[in-house]
């Protein structure tokens, strides 16, 4: 069945039940503004925004939206972008383009201007729906965007160019579009982080979405009573997917903006959380609070929080395993996946093999593995390949792209791009991005086992490992490593910890800097190389 009818269903059965709860800690309470039909209340805990809606809510919403749409001309697999903040306007948007049959467009927040058009015109967007950080952006690029592209404004103070998203939407009808939709038909295109260039548009169908919601589910055995809190941006497949699972069994949500420590602290506590997923940095971030006596867990109501799982990115076993010495109750997983297979969960650990820390895990719900070899040939077991993947969560295509379709895609399996190996239990270990090898002196260096390794250091806080050319060698390896907060790190404390790794593993050059990482908490290696393999460094070098 399409995802819609999981919002029609938690609506007819759950309808008077909060399903979303948005939380600003940087608003405080003479700023608040408060927006009809939703529920606004004051915490006694605290005075940051907040602001909740109930699945029937929730639903009519999103059935404003499809109605207004369809008013405006909008059928069938015509494509609709989303460029918002987290924000409980976000989802029924998302879900009022589903209903219409047409194709949600979720936009990255961080794209500049020029990456917004081309994304609009990359997908055959007719509809784009903006919040007000983007004003300037959406000013830049609006006399080159297609002409009849309808533009919704959502906020207040609405530019002359645009719809008042509120009005319109407030005078729409709030009855059930008839728009029979099939698990086949397009739902949405998600876009590519573009770290090799220009984003590539990913189409999905709704059984593919279907599936990660009935995946998460049953990955964190997720019921009517867990609370899951969402930080990470709703644009990403990540966030999505793992909210689905609260949209699959009907529970409640938080969206919280902004990751420091204390807020995620006062929503796990304030709002009964129970599933969190954190990014690496932020789970990093914690585990320093806690350390250094900024944060005591004490302090907040934690006993139901009993499942953090992390994502997007290679996760250090050392810093699980530190979280599981503070956390000694939390259950613990990691999800891995890429938004070609609508996001996390095509394998994942699950959180019965804590004991395999350092694992991606095994093929998920629905999900069989390969990893091959140059050749297309499966290789042995222990040895290194790349990771493909099939299952009824692989996209249909790069929109309108089929060379770059055909370079990923062969039998139905996806090339992921992962360099991994298995070992004899069957558990699949991430060895590093095929892009990220470094060869040197003829020898593959996997940079994310150099990052692991480093990661265990008390004093580092993060750390990223690139190649950087040499004349002798080919590349050789280099640590970007951020020092924790206070504390002093020389290259000789880190040449000493490096004694333990084989020496053609060891750092050649170690540059203390802050760790650059993307929206969604990976590695930004492309910019990293850019800034210390391409000169930049010795100018940044002569200017400090």
């Amino acid at each position: 069945m399409p995802i819609t009818d999981l919002l029609e269903r938690n609506s007819k059965l759950y309808g008077n039940e909060t399903a979303l709860v948005e939380i600003n800690p940087e608003i405080r309470e003479e700023q608040r503004v408060t927006w009809k039909e939703y529920e606004l209340i004051q915490p006694t805990s605290s005075s940051y925004y907040r602001r909740s809606i109930t699945w029937s809510v929730f639903d009519e919403k999103a059935n404003r939206v499809a109605n207004m749409l369809m008013e405006r001309g909008i059928k069938k697999d015509q494509k609709c972008a989303i460029l918002l903040m987290n924000c409980l306007e976000w989802l029924p948007i998302y879900f009022g383009i589903l209903k219409t049959g047409a194709v949600a467009v979720p936009l990255n927040f961080r794209f500049t201007a020029e990456e917004i058009r081309y994304c609009l015109d990359a997908s055959d967007s007719d509809v784009l729906f903006y919040g007000p950080e983007f004003i300037g952006r959406i000013e830049d690029i609006a006399g080159t965007i297609k002409k009849d592209t309808l533009l919704f404004y959502v906020g207040d103070s609405c530019p002359a160019y645009a719809e008042d998203y509120f009005r319109i939407v407030s005078n729409a009808s709030s009855s059930a579009p008839l728009v029979l939709i099939e698990d086949t038909d397009h739902a949405a295109i998600y876009f590519s982080s573009g770290t090799t260039g220009f984003p590539k548009a990913i189409l999905h169908n709704h059984l593919a979405l279907m599936q990660s919601a009935r995946m998460e589910a049953i990955h964190h055995k997720t019921t009517k009573d867990d609370c899951f809190l969402c930080i990470p941006p709703l644009y990403h497949t990540g966030a999505k997917m793992h909210w689905f699972g609260s949209l699959y069994t009907g529970s409640r949500a938080v969206l919280l903006k902004g990751n420091k420590p204390e807020a995620i602290f006062d929503a796990v506590s304030n709002e009964g959380c129970t599933i969190v997923w954190l990014l690496v940095p932020w789970a990093q971030d914690i585990l320093v609070a806690i350390e250094s006596g900024k944060l005591d867990p004490a302090d907040y109501k934690l006993s139901q929080w009993r499942l953090m799982h992390i994502g997007a990115q290679p996760v250090p076993p050392s810093l699980v395993r530190k979280w599981l010495e503070v956390f000694p109750h939390h259950q613990y997983d990691t999800n891995y996946g890429l938004s070609e297979s609508t996001g996390p969960g095509c394998v994942h650990l699950g959180i019965e093999n804590v004991r395999k820390v350092g694992a991606i895990g095994v093929p998920g719900y629905g999900w069989k593995t390969r990893i091959i070899d140059e050749n297309d040939q499966d290789v042995k077991q222990g040895e290194v390949g790349e990771l493909c993947v099939k299952g009824p969560g692989v996209m249909l295509e790069y929109y309108k792209n089929p060379e770059a379709t055909a370079e990923v895609m062969f039998d139905g399996w996806l090339r992921t791009g992962d360099m991994v190996m298995q070992d004899e239990e069957g558990f699949i270990y991430v060895v590093d991005r095929k892009k990220d090898v470094i060869i040197s002196g003829g020898e593959n260096l996997y940079p994310v086992q150099i990052e692991s390794f480093l990661a265990a250091h008390p004093k580092i806080h993060d750390v990223a490992v690139i190649g950087m050319a040499d004349s002798r060698l080919g590349e050789m390896p280099a640590a970007i490593i951020q020092v924790k907060e206070g504390m002093e790190l020389t290259e000789e404390e880190v040449d000493r910890f490096c004694l333990d790794l084989p020496r053609y593993k060891r750092p050649r050059k170690i540059i203390f800097a802050p760790v650059i990482r993307n929206a969604t908490g990976k590695i930004d290696k492309p910019k990293l190389r850019e800034i210390y393999c391409s000169g930049r460094l010795v100018e940044q070098q002569n200017n400090s």
